[in-house]
């Protein structure tokens, strides 16, 4: 009886485990035969791996021929590997519902924090350096030391994120197994399959390791470091870190994104389009009653045609901070309801879009304005390629990763280790972009040469015919130490958004303050002229090839959506054909729904002149420059390509 009581607890027990795990479990694809078992492992914390399996180390012996043919000296090099081998007498049954085994973790870390915790967790280097086969010497963190094990660490890593939590919170964790674990090879024919599993109770995550197939006494312990990827030039391109394959000749043209990319990315969001409506004048004088949730905006917004409700129901504008998704209920149900955003506007506001747009820029040769951009998830080979030309060529290979849709800088990282950006695209989805090497630098008076960049506001008022809008104002953004190409996990040197960082002083240089300091410091590149033929130039292109296809592969027309988007640039040096320096406006990125709290504070009449020259097209009375007009075929910028847009967009 008592016994029966017992194994009812444990019931009662695998029970509540399989109620918090079973999604994992699934996802990790570990098979339910071993559930029971890997249960009770984890419960009484059994870590039985080493009863079954040993580590063998084993001599590989290379010969190497030197010299012309007559003086031919052959040196033997034997080099130290290590696999890991059945040792148990009886082997291992896959049937056997107890074959299943933890592994613990080394070391778990975010990639931004790796190196700081090399240098100051006890033990910690001397410990992967040993698991990685590199030299290690001292008690104290030696630079070189650190470095060995930062540029290495990508062949041993793993990834997972948890899926609750904050945006900080859900950044991807990397983390090396064990020295038994982390000895477990690759094959092609794996005979072994390992996963991680994040178990609640510790709030601690394992790996876990289970056959495929019987092992006898003496079987090699095999995983497949790229599981689940069938395409073969895929499975070469992620395997790379561990396996040499001549990628370079492999085309580097990045061609347009296919079709499908755009109608999956719709699916995803849920986004219902609207039907076809006419165009909605609002009558001279009629007062907009505004719904928002946004505090700036009701705080702000005085203008004596809109008054704020609480109504939604009755609104004539709907001003809205999150993402809007179905259009076609409100193009039925009420036509002439003006809302803050375009369906499809992800074609800008993601940076996958952002850059597949920016391709069919000037008839398809692509943009001078945005970084060169490969998406890691439909781009691989191509990027490996471009990359490994550039390191042919001598050129510069620092590389910006980040995440498609995480903002404030988050899980971005630069780098010039190409192990780990292959790596990087097994965490997130992610892009990476050419860092800009050689950007236009800030005098600080207190600091030295300073990266930094501007922000925008373009007001998108229609998509066909396109209208499109710049705020006077502009708002910079400075890094807080000098600017080099070394020490890229160092934030404040990089990254100039310095609102989010803690404990971090936000330089502050109003555009009015900025413009005179900038002459003096480049005169002979008049802001205005900056401006006019590099930035605005760039904003226009970017419209005029977002709505150059119909939906979802370009931002749709609908006639009662109005926007803003906060644009993020910086400069870089660029050398023309003369050997002339010129400035290029580099696109970083388009924010939907910007925090507009600064320009609120020092521009009381911000959200005035917005609502104004969104929605009752008085933009004559505002500090706005109209960028292009499709519709009276004026454009800022003069070119065949503009006349040519411009001349279709208007028959």
């Amino acid at each position: 009886h008592q016994h029966g009581g017992h194994a009812h607890a444990e019931d009662e027990a695998f029970r509540l485990f399989l109620g918090a795990h079973t999604a994992a479990l699934q996802a990790s694809k570990i098979p339910a035969l071993y559930w029971r078992s890997l249960h009770l492992k984890l419960a009484n914390e059994v870590f039985d791996a080493g009863e079954v399996f040993g580590i063998l180390q084993v001599q590989v012996q290379e010969e190497e021929e030197e010299g012309d043919e007559e003086k031919k000296t052959v040196n033997i090099n034997v080099e130290m590997s290590s696999k890991v081998v059945v040792t148990r007498e009886s082997g291992l049954q896959k049937s056997d519902p107890t074959s299943v085994f933890l592994v613990d973790h080394a070391w778990t870390f975010r990639a931004e924090n790796a190196r700081q915790q090399l240098e100051q967790v006890p033990g910690l280097l001397g410990r992967m350096s040993s698991l990685m086969g590199l030299p290690f010497h001292g008690e104290a963190p030696e630079p070189s030391a650190v470095e060995r094990v930062l540029e290495d660490m990508w062949r041993y890593t793993q990834t997972y994120h948890l899926s609750q939590g904050s945006a900080e919170e859900k950044v991807p964790l990397w983390y090396i197994m064990d020295e038994f674990g982390s000895q477990v090879q690759h094959s092609d024919q794996p005979t072994c399959c390992m996963a991680p599993l994040f178990y609640t109770p510790q709030q601690m995550a394992y790996s876990v390791l289970w056959p495929l197939q019987d092992l006898e006494n003496g079987d090699e312990v095999t995983r497949d470091f790229a599981y689940g990827e069938s395409d073969p030039l895929l499975r070469q391109c992620r395997l790379l870190p561990w396996r040499p394959a001549d990628l370079l000749a492999f085309g580097v043209a990045v061609s347009e994104v296919p079709d499908l990319y755009f109608e999956t990315i719709m699916q995803e969001n849920r986004e219902t389009l609207p039907q076809q409506i006419e165009p909605h004048t609002v009558p001279d004088g009629k007062v907009l009653k505004v719904y928002t949730e946004i505090k700036q905006v009701r705080e702000n917004l005085k203008h004596p045609r809109f008054e704020l409700t609480e109504d939604e129901g009755e609104a004539d504008i709907l001003w809205l901070f999150s993402h809007f998704r179905d259009y076609r209920k409100l193009s039925e149900e009420r036509p002439f309801v003006l809302i803050n955003q375009f369906p499809c506007e992800t074609a800008v506001t993601t940076k996958d879009c952002l850059a597949a747009i920016a391709r069919r820029a000037r008839g398809g040769q692509g943009a001078p304005w945005i970084p060169k951009t490969f998406n890691l998830q439909l781009e691989l080979p191509q990027f490996i390629a471009h990359f490994l030309q550039n390191a042919e060529r001598g050129e510069d290979n620092h590389w910006i990763c980040k995440p498609w849709n995480l903002a404030r800088g988050l899980d971005t990282h630069i780098t010039n280790n190409l192990n780990c950006i292959i790596r990087q695209r097994e965490s997130s989805p992610k892009v990476v972009c050419k860092y800009l090497e050689d950007p236009v630098l800030f005098a600080r008076e207190e600091v030295g040469m300073v990266k930094f960049d501007i922000r925008y506001m373009v007001l998108l008022r229609s998509v066909r015919p396109l209208r499109l809008f710049v705020y006077d104002v502009f708002w910079l953004r400075f890094a807080n130490r000098p600017f080099s190409l070394e020490h890229f996990d160092d934030y404040q040197k990089h990254f100039t958004v310095m609102n989010y960082a803690e404990g971090v002083q936000l330089k502050q240089v109003h555009y009015d303050e900025f413009i005179p300091q900038f002459e003096k410091q480049y005169p002979q590149f008049p802001w205005k002229q900056v401006e006019v033929n590099g930035v605005f130039k760039a904003f226009t292109e970017l419209f005029l090839a977002a709505s150059s296809r119909p939906v979802p592969y370009g931002i749709c027309d609908y006639p009662s959506s109005r926007a803003i988007y906060a644009i993020d640039l910086m400069l870089k040096w660029d050398t023309q054909v003369g050997g002339e320096r010129t400035m290029t406006p580099q696109i970083l990125e388009v924010n939907f729904s910007p925090d507009c709290e600064r320009a609120c504070k020092y521009h009381p009449h911000f959200y005035n002149h917005m609502f104004q020259t969104l929605f009752l097209d008085a933009a004559a009375d505002c500090p706005v420059k109209l960028l292009a007009d499709t519709h009276i075929q004026s454009t800022v910028c003069h070119g065949s390509y503009f006349h040519h847009r411009v001349s279709e967009e208007s028959q």
